[in-house]
């Protein structure tokens, strides 16, 4: 949802001196994404912005239960996935390059490297080119956005697997790509949601709305222990080495 930028060294930073002149980024304002980075960069205490359609948006200030720990939460369980599957790339507010006119960033990603037959690649800048296979939003003041305009971003730029978590509404709203469009998933009659995209990547749904921690981490790790699980991250393996 929002944008940091890792910023180099003291010493290698530039002085305020340098960016005398460079107007700030606003909400609403139509930049190139050229224009929007040298206004981000002349901003050294900005860390959220990201632009849609050539539009910049700024993120309000972040509340902790509607945004902050479920958040938290997310990542952790994807971080738990990437823990046991080499090969894939688990994220947190990295900025996306798609297309000509849309940086968006945002809350959760998972990819899998390009090395390993992933979908996106790295820029020389150390940003992410293209959709990555998963992404999902923690929403609360952001709903809107995140399902007008990024969720048809996200569809058209390949981004197999979509998951948008309204924390006010208590709603676990989970997409999958099918011939070109999102449809919506349901979990399964266990009430586990089991990506199509990242086997044993199993989320119980219910447990992570309750903030119950372990036990999402005791479901993970039961898809992490399937043979689905297991074959995938052979298959990672074989890609890397020229294999499959």
């Amino acid at each position: 949802m929002t944008h940091a930028i890792e910023r180099p060294a003291a010493e290698s930073q530039p002085r305020k001196e340098d960016f005398c002149g460079v107007p700030p980024l606003r909400n609403g304002d139509r930049l190139s994404r050229e224009e929007f980075y040298r206004r981000w960069d002349a901003m050294p205490e900005l860390v959220n912005a990201e632009r849609i359609e050539g539009i910049v948006s700024m993120s309000a200030s972040v509340r902790r239960k509607a945004h902050g720990r479920p958040h938290s939460h997310m990542i952790g369980w994807l971080v738990g996935y990437e823990s046991e599957t080499p090969g894939v790339e688990a994220g947190d507010n990295s900025t996306l390059q798609v297309g000509p006119d849309s940086d968006p960033q945002p809350d959760a990603y998972l990819l899998i490297l390009p090395e390993h037959g992933g979908q996106c690649r790295f820029t020389e800048d150390d940003y992410i080119e293209g959709g990555p296979e998963f992404i999902a939003e923690v929403s609360s003041s952001s709903i809107s956005r995140d399902l007008n305009k990024k969720l048809p971003l996200y569809r058209d730029n390949g981004v197999q697997e979509y998951v948008v978590w309204k924390t006010e509404e208590r709603e676990m709203l989970w997409f999958r790509l099918e011939e070109g469009d999102y449809v919506r998933a349901s979990p399964d009659d266990d009430g586990i949601f089991r990506s199509s995209v990242f086997p044993g990547l199993w989320l119980d749904a219910t447990a992570m709305l309750d903030g119950n921690l372990k036990q999402v981490l005791s479901v993970l790790r039961q898809g992490l222990g399937s043979a689905e699980h297991r074959a995938f991250v052979q298959q990672l393996a074989a890609r890397r080495s020229g294999g499959a």
